[in-house]
């Protein structure tokens, strides 16, 4: 299918020179610099074993979220022990839910890691090659080949949905025979920004300008968010993640291809993309200092609790009321619940929570027989209730 001139953003006559109003971007940007600055000091007033928790917790989201997008659903327990595998944390002192790692998980965690932990690095065509490669650990496919570690081919690269025989083409990235050069001018560009262009701003138009180019055949949404998460540890200095910019995407899923494709379809204004990029930064953000909040409740409940004896189902129970912050159990659990977690009978359920109540690390809530609540017994908690 051929295209009609000057459908694509990328056959603008001055592509690729953005521009953008700087004036809604302004108040935003004083927002995330203060939630930053935020956040910062409130992971340095936190221990550190809290603050390797919060460093994980963020890494696991991200590769759970960043797939996502992408329709590809990856197991938790196995994305858990990639991480703690890759950044050569002892499992065993561990809290909460690991399985066996995969090819997949152990992969696309070393990309993540790759990513943020040299701020400083300079990107190239080889260091995306390899990004690449580690998304696709069992090769090409049988059904549908396609080229990894390296550019894509002279195929024309669609993004296309609904049937086969009557397709929607959202969009088609540019030829082979211009991609080379966008690409290098891309990499230059990365590589040697602007003085006076702000770092944030940086990096949500590096997100746009690689997913736009679309070097690979595929896997480019995915290496996309990984840049443009380089490019924000480089604007804060710091290889450290405590935020995820893919679970706020991943939320607004929609209105993100939504508005990628009303900006490739577009002309070299990109201040709605950017206004979204830093509204979608600022949420990364507040759910970050609520996740620091977490964890150091997290920390607190273990530090106090973690010499008492308890067997697995108990801990599986007590790590799902301390992720669900108040979220999934509003009123505390019954029997019947901790059942389902657990997987064990009732009676078993029964005896498992009296002796949680008899150790302290649950209480018990209103109710009598069958409607029994137990809470968590840390104060901290927002819906526990104070320790006896």
């Amino acid at each position: 299918m051929r295209i009609t001139r000057n459908m694509y953003i990328w056959q603008q006559a001055h592509w690729p020179n953005f521009t953008w109003d700087p004036a809604p971007l302004s108040a935003p940007l004083d927002r995330i610099k203060r939630l930053q600055g935020q956040l910062l000091g409130r992971t340095e007033s936190v221990p550190e074993e809290a603050s390797l928790n919060v460093q994980i917790d963020t890494l696991i989201e991200n590769a759970l979220r960043t797939s996502e997008i992408e329709g590809e659903i990856l197991a938790l327990s196995a994305v858990r022990s990639s991480a703690l595998k890759q950044l050569g944390i002892d499992r065993a002192g561990v809290h909460g839910i690991q399985g066996q790692p995969t090819r997949q998980s152990d992969q696309l965690i070393e990309l993540l890691i790759k990513a943020t932990r040299s701020p400083n690095q300079d990107l190239s065509v080889e260091t995306l090659c390899q990004w690449q490669a580690l998304l696709f650990p069992d090769g090409s496919g049988v059904l549908q080949p396609i080229l990894i570690g390296e550019l894509r081919d002279e195929t024309p690269m669609q993004v296309v949905s609904g049937r086969l025989d009557q397709p929607t083409i959202h969009f088609e990235a540019p030829p082979k025979s211009q991609l080379i050069a966008d690409l290098d001018q891309f990499i230059d560009w990365f590589n040697h920004p602007p003085s006076s262009l702000d770092g944030l701003v940086r990096a949500g138009i590096a997100h746009l300008w690689l997913v736009t180019l679309h070097p690979f055949a595929d896997g480019n949404g995915r290496l996309s968010r990984a840049v443009a998460d380089l490019a924000l540890a480089q604007a804060e200095a710091n290889s450290i993640r405590f935020y995820s910019m893919s679970a706020t995407l991943m939320e607004q899923r929609r209105d993100y291809y939504r508005l990628l494709e009303s900006t490739q379809k577009g002309d070299l204004d990109i201040t709605r993309w950017l206004q979204w990029f830093l509204q979608a930064l600022e949420n990364a953000l507040n759910q970050a200092l609520s996740r620091v909040g977490q964890v150091l409740i997290k920390a607190s409940f273990w530090q106090r609790y973690g010499q008492t004896v308890l067997n697995e189902r108990q801990i599986k129970v007590l790590v799902r009321l301390l992720d669900s912050m108040a979220d999934e159990f509003l009123e505390g659990i019954n029997a019947r619940i901790y059942q389902s977690i657990a997987g064990v009978s009732k009676a078993q359920a029964t005896r498992d929570l009296s002796d949680l109540v008899s150790k302290g690390c649950l209480v018990k809530g209103e109710g009598v027989g069958k409607r029994t609540r137990y809470l968590l017994a840390a104060s901290d908690h927002p819906w526990a209730r104070p320790s006896p």
